[in-house]
This record gives C-alpha cells, structure tokens and sequence, in this order.
C-alpha cells in the first residue's frame, strides 16, 4: 500500500476581459455547467457563499480534456478571469511527492501549455467576454491534497515525523532546507480538527484532509489567487494611466491657461477611470461572503497573506488616492482656466462699449 494518497492541482489563472457575462455562459452550456459552491468546515448551516458564483465547465466541453496528464476543469469568475485546474491523482512514497515539487513549481512549458488553452477557451467564449485583454495576465498555483497517509497520522505527528518533507516541497528545492527556513515554512499553517492541516507558501500549498474538505480548502485558495490577479490588473492599469496623465499635466501648453482643455480630457479620464476601478475591485473583493465561518475566514487571511493580497490592495488604494488627487488638481485647472475665459470676455465687452461710446454710437 502507498505511503501517501490524494491529488495533485495545479491552478493557472488569467485574467482575460474586464468582466464575463454568466448567465449567457450558463445557457450555452446547460446542465453541463455548474455553480461553484464551498462547504463550511464547521457543523451548522451553510455560512460561506459566493455572491455570483463562478461557472464551472469540465475542460471536455471547451475541447480541453487533458494537458500534459493532468485533467482539465474551467471556472469562468464574473470579473473577468478563467482559472485552469490542472489536477491528477498521486499515490505514492514523500520522496516521490518531494521530487514531483520540484519538477512541477515554476515548471514554464506547463504554464505555456496551460496559457495557450485558455487562449483557446477565451476563443470559444469569446462573445460573453466584456472588454477582453489583447494579452492575459496570469497567476499560478500549486495545491498538494493528500488525504492518506500511512501509518494514519494527525496534524501535529504529521508536522513531527514529515515536517522538513513538506517544506521542502513547498520550496520546490533540491536540497535539505535549514532548520530557520523550515520553521518558517511551517509556521503558516492552519488546523481546525486535530487531523486536518493546511500549510501555505507564496506560490504552493500542502493540504491533508479528507477528498471533500480539501476540495473546500482548494475553492478558498482558487479564490484568493484570482484577486491577486484582479488586483496586480488594476495596479498595473492605474500606473500606466496615472504616469501618462501626471507627465502630460507637467508639461502645460500656454493655451491651457485660457482653454483648459487639455485639463477637462483629464478630468474626463480620471473620472471614468477612478469609478471602473472602484466598481471592478468592490466586485472581486465582494465576491465571497465569508463572515460567520471563522476557520474559512482564517483559512482566506492566511492564503491571502502568503499570496501579498493586502499589500497590492494597499496599492490599488494609495494610487486611487493619488489619482483622486491629481483629478482635484484638474479641476482646480479648469476652475482657473474658466475664469480667465470669463475676464477676457469681461474685458471685451468693456473694450467693444469704450469704442462704441468714443464713436458716440451708445448713449
């Protein structure tokens, strides 16, 4: 009998268009498209819930059954980005499973195999895609579920006897990790029974559950990698816009003194810009309603930490605020620009009445 047995998954996500329009996608499909759904950890009614529930289509459907041996699934999220399952059965030794880390984190022909399906998918689908990128975005991740191991353990004799095997594989290294480096591996780990474990690195996971509650664990991780994506997007979008804008308002025209149109296009701009990002980034972080689980919550926080989701939020953040500011700034401009409109047509007037009056043609 193996020593370990459960599954292999590996998630590539891309965002492709600003957003996809489910229920159309759900109609092309028809029974053989699903809701996604998560399963609470803990006993009691269903707590956790997405808000639009992504679509799930099995990869034979869109001509995508298999990739290089792993079987294929699609989840298509309403905000605009298709997340590849990769998945396939592993059974086997953990130096087995260690070697097989390290030959699939970072593995780059698996990801251009898996980019140039979903360039495939997005052609299928492509009329229910709203604004869709000329390039993709992406972001990868690899989840290890093993849901046996023999001789049967739980989380913490687990952690004692294969502890340097599972940071290791986290690490995708070939040699043996130092003891500071192993602990700071493991220290990112969550349990909620005391023979269930989750332990999450910046790009890999290693879950031992039973087959359904990693399947739960797995819908959390696929969630936070694709707001990672969401929100890396629209960092990337607010620089290259606000850098643009910012250098174009630095080098003023003498006309803008008096027209101001150079200012009323940025305004415009900063305007639409500042409400689709809004709207796009509420959208994905409202997603998932996780209040009232608190293992799912914690489960989330930790993945999303690891991933660095808070610091590319606070990005988004500081360059709303930013361009908030620069869009007050061009108002203030045209505020400016008006008024010397309104005193040189003033002085018109007053010019046209003195040369009037000196012809005697006013009263």
């Amino acid at each position: 009998m193996p020593e370990l047995a459960g599954s292999i998954n590996a998630y590539y996500s891309f965002d492709v268009a600003e957003t996809t329009r489910l229920e159309p996608l759900r109609g092309r499909f028809g029974a053989r498209a699903t809701l996604a759904t998560i399963y609470d950890k803990a006993p009691g009614a269903p707590r956790v819930r997405y808000i639009q529930p992504p679509v799930i289509v099995d990869g034979g459907v869109l001509g995508e059954a298999e990739l290089d041996g792993f079987r294929v699934r699609v989840k298509f999220y309403d905000y605009g980005v298709i997340s590849l399952l990769l998945e396939r059965p592993f059974s086997g030794s953990w130096p087995e499973l260690v070697a097989l880390g390290q030959h699939l984190i970072e593995n780059e022909p698996l990801q251009d195999h898996a980019e140039l399906a979903c360039q495939r998918i997005v052609a299928r689908v492509g009329d229910v895609l709203d604004a869709p990128r000329a390039s993709f975005l992406d972001e990868d991740y690899l989840v290890f579920a093993i849901s046996t191991s023999v001789p049967s353990a739980n989380a913490e004799e687990l952690l004692q006897a294969h502890g340097s095997d599972i940071a290791q594989l986290l690490r995708g290294e070939r040699q043996l990790l130092s003891a500071q480096e192993r602990d700071e591996t493991l220290r990112h780990r969550i349990s909620y029974l005391a023979d269930d474990l989750v332990v999450a690195s910046w790009n890999a996971a290693f879950v031992y559950d039973t087959a359904s509650a990693a399947v739960a664990a797995m819908e959390i991780i696929e969630f936070a990698n694709s707001q990672l994506l969401e929100f890396r997007y629209h960092d990337d979008r607010l620089e290259i816009t606000l850098n643009r804008i910012y250098a174009d308002l630095q080098h003023p025209r003498r006309t803008d003194r008096v027209i101001g149109r150079r200012y009323l296009r940025a305004i415009r701009e900063l305007h639409a810009l500042f409400i689709d990002v809004n709207e796009l980034t509420d959208r994905a972080e409202n997603a998932l309603k996780l209040v009232g689980d608190l293992y799912s919550a914690r489960l989330f926080n930790l993945v999303a930490t690891r991933l660095g989701l808070d610091q590319w939020k606070r990005n988004v953040q500081d360059k709303l605020k930013t361009l908030d500011d620069i869009y007050r700034f061009a108002v203030e401009q045209t505020r400016v620009s008006q008024g010397n409109i309104l005193e040189l047509v003033i002085v018109a007037i007053l010019v046209l009445e003195l040369g009037l009056s000196l012809r005697g043609l006013l009263p």
